[in-house]
């Protein structure tokens, strides 16, 4: 069963290597150009990370694992929900990328930031395009079973609905398993960023200092 497993996996991600590449080129786009454009985005932005951060400090946001996976994950789910608009999965990724840019081009302190932001970040932002590419292959899968479903002719509903199912049923698989990896992923995340990130950061920046 685990090697069965093992192999729709890798189906999952070898079918669809074109979309998950356009996804990660989205995501680091989205970072140059938040990074890029940040002098011009800062009456938009800088609210919302003060905002946080005072919500960070005064306890109103709290940094525990279960806040930290829970909004991370709602996120995430939104970019696969929301593949079934095609382009609005694209959106949410460009924009938390396009955050994540101006967030670290406004940085006191550079070192610190990618830090704070890396240990985990690798991880969430390997979640975010993952899940991105299943909001896009689950788009691919509506597309293709109602193309199916409205081109049988001579067929009762309820036949039209098994056999366009079945014949488009891997698509749909395949978009769940890269967004069971990408839930999978997250939680990793939400653990090293609450209980590992800031002691990286302290450590490295205590060696160097």
């Amino acid at each position: 069963m685990f090697n069965t497993f093992k192999n729709e996996i890798k189906i999952a991600f070898s079918e669809n290597k074109f979309i998950i590449l356009i996804s990660t080129a989205i995501l680091l786009i989205s970072i140059f150009l938040g990074y890029i454009f940040q002098p011009y985005l800062y009456h938009y932005f800088n609210p919302v990370v003060e905002d946080l951060t005072n919500k960070v400090q005064t306890g109103v946001v709290k940094l525990t694992f279960e806040d930290v996976f829970f909004n991370n994950i709602s996120i995430a789910s939104r970019m696969f929900i929301f593949g079934i608009a095609f382009c609005f999965s694209a959106v949410i990724l460009g924009f938390n990328g396009f955050f994540v840019g101006y967030y670290v081009a406004s940085a006191d302190n550079l070192l610190v930031v990618l830090l704070l932001i890396i240990p985990h970040g690798i991880f969430e932002f390997t979640s975010c395009i993952l899940a991105t590419a299943a909001g896009f292959i689950l788009f691919n899968f509506l597309y293709k079973f109602l193309k199916t479903f409205l081109f049988q002719e001579n067929n009762s509903i309820i036949n039209k609905l098994k056999i366009s199912v079945s014949l488009n049923f891997s698509k749909l698989k395949q978009a769940v398993i890269l967004f069971a990896i990408s839930a999978v992923l997250m939680a990793i995340a939400g653990i090293i960023e609450v209980y590992f990130t800031i002691h990286i950061a302290n450590y490295i920046m205590s060696v160097l200092s």
